[in-house]
């Protein structure tokens, strides 16, 4: 016959307690993401290095050293965090990361919002984006969230229609647009290609991190442009399992500070905007 706890006595219910609750303890603990003090952060060339001076200015007097890791690239930064190279990045939407994530298969998630930049075009023939000529060459993304992003800002200047599915899905490609009454010539090209090639464009989408490192300063030069409300507030990822780690929350809490907001208002008026 087993015993019962009752006819056990105290003394060997209190190591079992015990034994129980260590036990319990161990496992919580290793369910826990671990906390650092020191993070690697991945960001694009430009303006978000600006940002990040101060960001890291207030993450330190909170206990944490960030450091940046810069790409000229859209392509690397969430190559990098999967593969462990980056402990966080903060460079991208949530549609264009939703895109990588449905591409590559990417466990990553957002843990919070930074700045929504306001795409535009800009060009050295026209001075307003409705003034495109019939047959005039367009330069566009040739990645598919910006390629969208880039498709549905010509739509909103009636200058294209898009298949009302791929605006629905936000996955608009130049094989959608059914109607194109000034016979727009519609060229993807790489992102970072696109301010190098406004020379030889009458027009180019350029996302404001390339626009400004090309001197271009978006909230004056863009001869068109989104609303900066909408679903392309840019965010900081990491992977799923550190999204509840205490780094990733100082990360964002510093972030998301006033100085931070103030500079950013400051600094950029109106090129960038706080989305938090």
């Amino acid at each position: 016959m087993r015993p019962s706890l009752r006819l056990l006595g105290a003394p060997v219910l209190a190591v079992i307690t015990a034994l129980a609750m260590s036990v319990a303890a161990t496992a919580t603990a290793a369910d826990q993401p671990a906390d650092k003090q020191t993070i690697k952060v991945g960001i694009s060339v430009g303006t978000a290095e600006k940002i990040f001076a101060i960001v890291k200015r207030v993450a330190q007097r909170d206990g944490l050293k960030i450091e940046t890791v810069v790409f000229n690239d859209y392509q690397l930064p969430n190559a990098a965090l999967a593969a462990g190279d980056l402990d966080a990045n903060a460079f991208q939407h949530k549609p264009f990361l939703d895109n990588q994530i449905k591409a590559r298969g990417y466990d990553l998630v957002s843990v919070g919002l930074t700045v929504t930049a306001p795409l535009g075009f800009y060009s050295r023939k026209i001075k307003k984006l409705e003034d495109l000529p019939e047959g005039a060459s367009v330069g566009i993304q040739n990645d598919p969230s910006n390629g969208n992003r880039a498709l549905r800002l010509l739509q909103d200047y009636q200058l294209i229609k898009l298949r009302p599915q791929a605006v629905a899905d936000n996955n608009a490609t130049t094989s959608d647009v059914i109607e194109n009454p000034r016979k727009l010539k519609l060229i993807p090209l790489d992102a970072a290609q696109l301010p190098r090639s406004l020379d030889d464009l009458t027009a180019a989408s350029i996302n404001n991190d390339y626009a400004t490192q090309a001197g271009l300063v978006p909230a004056r030069d863009a001869i068109g442009r989104e609303s900066p409300t909408g679903p392309y507030a840019n965010l900081i990822a990491v992977r799923r399992a550190d999204r509840d780690a205490p780094w990733a929350r100082r990360l964002v809490q510093a972030y998301q500070s006033r100085e931070v907001r103030d500079f950013i208002e400051t600094e950029f008026k109106g090129s960038l905007v706080p989305a938090f």
